[in-house]
């Protein structure tokens, strides 16, 4: 199995980097600078005709889409343990959390960050508040899903929800509302942010506004 990964930092590419790092997935990185408006190259755009990231080449065969590349990742490598196992009774809950976030949350993010390009502009103002509720009611929604203390989103550990959320969550950083301030949010984004793999994709993405304070 062989995996490049073309990622913009702190872009939708970034819960896909972090799960070949968590999941200690040999891979080769290429950096795709949106801010330069490099994803409309030419060369780029023949493995992602949407001008997009990410994009994970696999076994020589480009694929897109966070979650469908989470998900696809999360079958090929069942060791990780990324993803409850197919007789789980969790297995189902995986699924719709994965198509609730990619569905529904995702999409109301690009329309707050983009409302005045990828539509009329004078019309942004009125898509960018229904982004806005939308977003909250997914905050709302998430943070009464662990109200009852539980450490991870699906399960008992760890998997490509908790990856995906987080990521999204990240983004919410510049908003009016952020994901942090909920009650049971705040502290789940901090235990996330602890783990080691989290720490390193910082790293390697050179992202520092969104970390644990260091003691």
């Amino acid at each position: 199995m062989t995996y490049t990964l073309y990622y913009s930092p702190g872009a939708a590419s970034m819960a896909v980097h972090w799960m070949l790092i968590e999941a200690g997935i040999p891979f080769e990185a290429r950096l795709v600078d949106i801010d330069t408006g490099a994803q409309h190259d030419p060369a780029y755009l023949r493995l992602n005709p949407a001008g997009r990231v990410p994009t994970l080449v696999v076994d020589g065969v480009p694929r897109h889409e966070s979650a469908a590349l989470l998900m696809l990742l999360a079958e090929r490598h069942p060791d990780a343990g990324l993803a409850p196992d197919l007789e789980s009774p969790e297995r189902p809950e995986w699924y719709e959390m994965m198509v609730f976030l990619a569905n529904t949350l995702l999409p109301a993010m690009r329309d707050w960050f983009y409302a005045d390009s990828d539509g009329d502009p004078a019309g942004a103002e009125a898509v960018r508040a229904l982004a806005e509720r939308r977003i909250e009611a997914a905050w709302d929604r998430l943070d009464a899903h662990l109200a009852d203390d539980r450490a991870w989103l699906i399960g008992d550990r760890l998997s490509t929800v908790d990856l995906l959320a987080v990521m999204l969550m990240r983004w919410s950083r510049n908003q009016p509302r952020k994901a942090i301030n909920w009650p049971h949010l705040g502290p789940y984004i901090t235990r996330l942010r602890a783990l080691p793999s989290f720490i390193e994709l910082n790293a390697r993405e050179g992202l520092t506004e969104w970390n644990n304070p260091v003691s």
